[in-house]
């Protein structure tokens, strides 16, 4: 349709697409198309990329770390209490 090789009619018929979707995102396509030529944009979205990546990999190194204080809390609660030391220590329902 930009090209205006076919009309929006057919386009429209062929994709099985209402042809007032099409001319919305033609619209919407028109007015941002510079943004595929901003620079600005671009390394500020590659340093939110970069911020992202660091933070998630630290939350897989507290989840690595929590779950080896977790497992090492268990291992310590059998040997002290029993193996059966979670019945003990969970709260049941009152009724």
């Amino acid at each position: 349709m930009l090209k205006g090789e076919k009309k929006l009619n057919v386009i429209a018929s062929e994709k099985e697409i209402a042809p007032n979707q099409i001319r919305k995102w033609k619209t919407e396509f028109i007015e941002n198309a510079e943004l595929v030529f901003d620079n600005k944009r671009d390394k500020e979205y590659k340093e939110k990329e970069q911020e992202f990546a660091s933070k998630e990999g630290e939350l897989y190194k507290n989840i690595g770390q929590l779950t080896t204080q977790i497992n090492w809390l268990k291992k310590k609660s059998e040997e002290l209490l029993g193996t059966d030391w979670e019945s003990k220590f969970t709260p049941r329902p009152k009724g």
